[in-house]
């Protein structure tokens, strides 16, 4: 029979969607699954934005312009400079969720075999995009005992080569929650610069930091416009993940001429999310205090359970919905996939994305999961003391 590419035989499968025809078992058989394998937010997409489709009068549903409607880039502009952040509706790109921003920016300044330094763990897909683009990651270690940190700048320096054509962060991060500080973001632009490398950051969680810390966009450092992409989208911001409404945002204009290629070839982003996206951003900031008010209340709340289960090890996140758990078992893809098939409570189980697939070197992360507390306070409790109990059972077997 025909064969497949060695491109798709090397595609990654997600971690985080992987387990889903285990879930869909348990779920037949009675068993109801508690989700803390996927970033979907269980807050309400404000009601302007749902609004905006729903009362529009469009008669035929056209492509929109390849890049995104002007009247919502200008918006998108405007939205940034409330943050500090200016940029104009020139400098950006709307795609189809940030996931094909992303996908735009490694085709538009990297070659096959060319290399991407990337702080581990990462956003599983990472993975993904640079397979589909025949781009090398390159990994940079941080660590659970520093709470995710970005890793000493002599370290990413030791790993440059003339292969190396960029370094891709997640700013507040996925999986870690880790947010890095202003002097951690001039820090990399300093060596970027000092390389003459491109510096990406995925910045989609920005609206959600805690305790009063401030994200810090790479788009704000002075001196670094030829330098700095960013990928954004509407996905976490508004609870919107359906509407796969992102953009990529780029001061250099080769970089945005050359991603524009990119996005002829797919000719628009979908004119229906562009609307609702557009109406989102009149989304008053009450809404995003309340939301930020849950979220820390949900952490706080996550991390003291996970704190009293048994030779269990938990990162504090400091922005995003996310945090990466140490288990006290060998095989975190086993036991994940075992809580599926073989455990319950009173009719309920838990679903965990395992970590491994968040980090590209070899048997890192084995021992870890990636948990998003987008669920409400009592169901991030249960689940917990379902973990607890997995966990004394799994490893008495």
């Amino acid at each position: 029979m025909p064969s497949i590419s060695n491109k798709g035989r090397h595609m990654p499968a997600s971690p985080i969607r992987k387990l889903v025809p285990y879930a869909e078992a348990a779920k037949k058989r009675g068993t109801h699954v508690i989700h803390l394998n996927i970033g979907q937010p269980d807050i309400k997409t404000p009601k302007v934005a749902l609004d905006a489709v729903r009362n529009h009068t469009i008669e035929v549903l056209a492509y929109s312009m390849t890049e995104g409607s002007e009247q919502y880039r200008e918006k998108i502009a405007a939205y940034y400079a409330k943050k500090d952040i200016y940029v104009n509706a020139k400098d950006i790109i709307v795609t189809t969720g940030g996931s094909e921003a992303l996908s735009f920016a490694m085709g538009t300044i990297m070659d096959a075999e060319d290399e991407i330094i990337i702080p581990e763990p990462f956003y599983a897909n990472y993975n993904g995009f640079a397979t589909a683009a025949g781009v090398n990651v390159v990994p940079i270690v941080s660590s659970i005992d520093t709470n995710f940190a970005l890793p000493p700048i002599s370290e990413f320096e030791k790993l440059i080569t003339p292969k190396t054509k960029a370094i891709l962060i997640c700013n507040p991060g996925n999986p870690t929650g880790y947010l890095y500080s202003k002097e951690e973001i001039m820090q990399l632009a300093e060596m970027v610069k000092k390389h003459n490398l491109f510096l990406i950051a995925d910045e989609v969680y920005r609206e959600f930091t805690y305790e009063g810390r401030t994200h810090y966009s790479i788009l704000q450092v002075e001196g670094l416009e030829e330098h700095a992409i960013v990928v954004d989208s509407v996905s976490k911001r508004y609870s919107m993940c359906g509407a796969r409404i992102g953009c990529l945002v780029s001061k250099n204009k080769e970089v945005i001429q050359t991603a524009l290629k990119f996005a002829q070839a797919r000719l628009s982003p979908p004119t229906f999310a562009q609307i609702a996206s557009e109406a989102a951003l009149e989304t008053p900031q009450e809404y995003f205090d309340a939301v930020i008010e849950e979220y820390v209340s949900r952490r706080n709340i996550l991390i003291s359970e996970l704190q009293k289960l048994e030779g269990v090890k938990v990162a504090v996140p400091q922005g995003a919905f996310y945090c990466v758990v140490e288990l006290p078992v060998e095989d975190a893809d086993d036991f994940a996939q075992w809580l599926l098939e073989h455990f319950e409570v009173d009719g309920n189980t838990v679903m965990v994305a395992p970590a491994a697939g968040f980090y590209a070197t070899p048997g890192l992360g084995k021992n870890q999961i990636r948990i998003a507390y987008v669920l409400e306070k009592e169901q991030l409790v249960k689940a917990v003391q379902i973990l607890g109990k997995a966990l004394t059972k799994y490893n008495a077997r």
